[in-house]
């Protein structure tokens, strides 16, 4: 089961707002984003999963996340499974 843990975002803006996110913040720790290595696309088919954009990111000291991206609020979460905070590229 994942566990979803709001997260601040900052973004790059071009044609749209929020095309991919730059950096993001756990707490007070600011994550910086090197590379975008996937990114997908859920569609709103069901009620409870809205639609949503996933970025999975290396960061600048090398680590890797899932960001979940929840358009029609707005919210931004990490995506967490189970004891694994770091995914592996």
């Amino acid at each position: 089961m994942n566990d979803l843990i709001p997260v601040k975002v900052e973004c790059y803006s071009g044609y749209k707002a929020d095309e991919y996110p730059i950096c993001f913040y756990w707490g007070n720790i600011c994550f910086d984003i090197k590379e975008i290595l996937d990114r997908w696309y859920q569609t709103d088919s069901h009620a409870e999963w809205p639609a949503a954009n996933y970025f999975k990111v290396e960061t600048l000291n090398g680590q890797y996340f899932l960001l979940k991206h929840e358009m029609k609020p707005d919210h931004w979460y990490l995506v967490v499974k189970g004891e694994s905070m770091n995914l592996q590229a």
